[in-house]
């Protein structure tokens, strides 16, 4: 690879870097060529974009970032897959639920919305992390329970405005 190649490299990594608020490390070195299919079939699926990459080149690509990655440059040690994706937790269970047949892909680390997180016991923390669409269907569903259940006290009350005022005296 000349050196103008691999600055071309670095260059889209660091584009990819800066355009994916969610970075997964993992390792799936080993893997037979069809369970090595059916990875990149699962992600494809669900949205990540799975690519091997020289350990070297990102590395640097990380250093030409305006993030902040701490520790996460120093796991970088052996095969590396950079998995990136919209979503903070898709592809902490796309690694879950493909361990449940094979014991790769292990998780080296992640940055997740600034949040760095070290190490395959992290899993199950970053499998939880809720999506900002989930965190906001929670906020408006607590929201609107109260409103509900003003609602329906009130059409209990028969639409008299004494039977409104008893159910509004209850609550």
């Amino acid at each position: 690879m000349t050196r103008e190649e691999k600055a071309t490299v670095i260059e889209d990594l660091t584009a990819q870097l800066a355009d994916n608020p969610n970075i997964y490390l993992a390792d799936i070195s080993g893997l037979d060529a069809v369970t090595t299919s059916n990875l990149r079939r699962a992600c494809f699926k669900a949205n990540i974009k799975l690519a091997v990459v020289k350990n070297t080149l990102l590395a640097k690509a990380m250093e030409a970032s305006d993030k902040e990655f701490g520790e996460l440059p120093e796991v970088l040690k052996g095969n590396t897959s950079l998995m990136l994706s919209e979503t903070g937790n898709a592809p902490a269970k796309l690694i879950k639920n493909f361990r449940k047949k094979s014991d790769k892909p292990l998780l080296k680390g992640a940055f997740i919305e600034e949040a760095v997180y070290i190490g395959d016991e992290n899993l199950d923390s970053l499998v939880n992390i809720k999506s900002k669409e989930e965190v906001i269907g929670d906020i408006i569903g607590l929201l609107q329970s109260p409103a509900k259940n003003v609602i329906s006290g009130l059409k209990s009350g028969g639409g008299k405005l004494a039977g409104i005022i008893k159910t509004l005296s209850e609550r």
